[in-house]
């Protein structure tokens, strides 16, 4: 590759006509949308059909002895990209790739642009060598690369210069008729884009002595980034309590509320809690993104065994089903997956939810409100007198909760409802536990499905995994036939923040109530009743489902482990 002397620019057109990849009347046509649109003749071409941009870029590719660069399978350096000042970066559209002995190959969405080149080199002081590079691909990599951190940055320091102590009225923070300019109302922008761009579920701002932490949950885990302007902190937090209609004065008690955005055309609800902390207010939001819409059963991951039998069991005439796990193990997903299954004119449908997460059509959904007295066995007792056929309760909390649900499903309605369980076969005993009686259990439960979520391997950067002998070992004792199983891994890679996966699915266990666990429940004998849950048709444990992903490549060994860790403790 040689920079210093290029070879002559060449007439796109004149270029294709030569390789016979588009006739002289395309070429005319696309003259002629790109006189209109003012589009760039090769996008116009590609708009239109006329040539793929894979074939346009490969054409142009061999002509300047360029290379062509697929981004989706390019091991990317984030320490590399960053080299390169965001602001340069999305100016000129164009991506440090890889180091070069004597300078760095630069992915450009016009590599014979001299003049991008010459300043690139100037900014840094390195030689460039230009590759090709899909465009729509590139200012993908620039979001996910750089994820707005320069802008959230230059912001947070524009805001702090504002926050003396002589001007800061918190009172009238943003509150104002014309806030869009405001430097907080800019900041939050740019930080729900971002997390909306990354599929966040969460949102932590934690301010500490020094600095402001902020944190965004994907996929489960926290991924960070530090603010050096401490001071900002209230003034996000008192913006978001405007937002949410909290009283901003009150920094003592913890507080909770709620509001809508759109962001990238895209409906957010965000419930916000906050939360007093030793240097101000911890204030934690969960993104929930109401234009996604609920999901189907066929979208959830079930195995087709488990979705089949879920299915017929939650369109039975009565009894009790209940879907366990852990916080955010995707349960409340699960329910309002089943309840937009069952949604139907002839169903009357209530449900008691805290908090409503997602708003459905034709379904009589309650709001918990315990400071007015409005708790789960209330709505449940004022729900049967409403004439449903089917009641959600969001959650057993309690024992005369769980007695109501019990008897309403022994009296002609179906019940579903969650329990905070680790596995399928314990959810009897912790109804047992909360002082029901076993005769009661016995009657009314009819099935319980358990759940996890696990992280789906990203597809970008799959590789072979070896498993060491630890490992096989473990598998010896689970299953032999998985011990020479040939399982992959995820390597790292842009698409996915260097993490291997991208995404989460959900594991299952269904345990049916058989004549043989009825009997055991009768007798309160709890071994019995596991022995005969571990026999029970179409039972398979959480771990062996998790098993079972790892072998067709959905995740990893290591996401079995760690599942059956949890389930061990």
């Amino acid at each position: 590759m040689n920079t210093t002397a290029p070879k002559k620019r060449v007439r796109v057109g004149d270029l294709l006509l030569e390789k016979q990849l588009i006739t002289q009347e395309q070429l005319l046509t696309a003259l002629a949308e790109q006189k209109k649109t003012g589009k760039k003749l090769g996008r116009a071409l590609a708009d239109l059909g006329f040539v793929s941009e894979d074939q346009l870029l490969q054409t142009l590719a061999d002509y300047f002895a360029y290379p062509f660069v697929d981004l989706m399978r390019f091991r990317l350096n984030n320490e590399l990209i960053q080299s390169l000042p965001e602001s340069q970066a999305r100016r000129y559209r164009c991506l440090v790739l890889a180091e070069e002995k004597d300078g760095v190959l630069v992915g450009m969405s016009d590599p014979t642009d001299l003049m991008v080149i010459d300043d690139l080199q100037r900014i840094l002081k390195r030689t460039v060598y230009p590759a090709f590079v899909r465009e729509q691909e590139l200012l993908s990599v620039l979001d996910t690369s750089y994820r707005r951190q320069e802008q959230m940055a230059s912001i947070a320091g524009e805001l702090e210069g504002e926050l003396t102590s002589s001007d800061f009225d918190v009172q009238a923070l943003g509150s104002g008729p014309d806030t869009s300019d405001a430097p907080v109302v800019r900041l939050l922008q740019s930080l729900f884009e971002d997390a909306v761009q990354i599929k966040a579920s969460d949102v932590h701002i934690e301010p500490e002595e020094t600095l402001l932490r902020i944190r965004l949950r994907v996929d489960g885990e926290l991924q960070e980034q530090v603010m050096k302007e401490k001071r900002v902190a209230s003034a996000l937090v008192s913006r978001l309590k405007i937002m949410s209609g909290l009283d901003i004065s009150e920094k003592r008690l913890p507080q909770d509320g709620r509001f809508n955005i759109r962001v990238k055309n895209r409906n957010i609800d965000v419930r916000l809690s906050t939360m007093p902390v030793q240097f101000g207010e911890s204030v934690v939001m969960r993104l929930l993104d109401q234009s996604a819409g609920i999901l189907e059963m066929t979208a959830l991951g079930m195995p087709a065994s488990i979705q089949r039998h879920f299915e017929h069991l939650i369109t039975r005439p009565h009894g009790l089903i209940l879907v366990t796990g852990p916080t955010g193990s995707g349960k409340t997903t699960t329910l309002y997956a089943a309840l937009t299954r069952l949604n139907q004119p002839q169903k009357k449908i209530i449900t008691a939810e805290d908090p409503i997460e997602y708003r459905l059509p034709r379904i009589n959904q309650v709001q918990i409100n315990t400071r007015v007295g409005l708790d789960f066995a209330t709505v449940l007792r004022s729900a049967l007198r409403q004439d449903p056929d089917i009641v959600l309760v969001g959650e057993m909390r309690d024992h005369e909760t769980a007695e109501i649900g019990l008897r309403a499903s022994m009296t002609g309605h179906m019940v579903l409802s969650t329990l905070h369980t680790n596995d399928a076969i314990s959810a009897a005993d912790r109804l047992l536990d909360m002082g029901l009686d076993h005769y009661l259990v016995a009657s009314s439960l009819r099935a319980v499905l358990a759940q996890r979520l696990v992280k789906r391997l990203c597809p970008n950067c799959q590789q072979p995994h070896t498993s060491s002998e630890q490992e096989k070992a473990w598998l010896t004792g689970l299953d032999s036939s998985a011990v020479d199983h040939p399982f992959i891994e995820g390597r790292g890679c842009h698409q996915c923040h260097n993490t291997g996966y991208q995404g989460r699915i959900g594991i299952y266990e269904l345990l049916e109530m058989t004549p043989e666990l009825i009997s055991a429940l009768r007798r309160k004998d709890s071994q019995g009743f596991a022995d005969a849950a571990q026999k029970a048709p179409n039972f398979r444990s959480l771990t062996h489902c998790a098993l079972d992903y790892a072998r067709q490549g959905i995740t990893s060994l290591d996401e079995v482990f760690r599942v059956a860790a949890t389930l061990d403790d």
